[in-house]
């Protein structure tokens, strides 16, 4: 059961992550809904690229500063591609 509620929790704060660079970016943000799912996909990615390089530690600051970061780089993909 520990194995699930890490991997929900890790859900949720790529959700709030992808909101919160939906915040800091307001000209690329795709809506609540949008946010959450680009910010769960993209804290996802930003969490394992950052841990590859050996950026950072496992503790909860880290992985919301990981979905941010991950969710503002997939938010600006994403709106760069909706544009063209």
């Amino acid at each position: 059961m520990e194995g699930i509620t890490a991997l929900l929790i890790n859900l949720l704060i790529g959700a709030v992550g992808g909101n919160l660079a939906g915040l800091a970016l307001k000209a690329k943000s795709l809506g609540t809904l949008w946010n959450s799912v680009v910010g769960v996909l993209g804290g996802g990615l930003g969490f394992f690229v950052l841990g590859m390089i050996g950026a950072g530690g496992g503790g909860l600051l880290w992985q919301v500063l990981a979905a941010f970061i991950g969710g503002g780089l997939l938010l600006f993909i994403v709106s760069l591609v909706r544009k063209a």
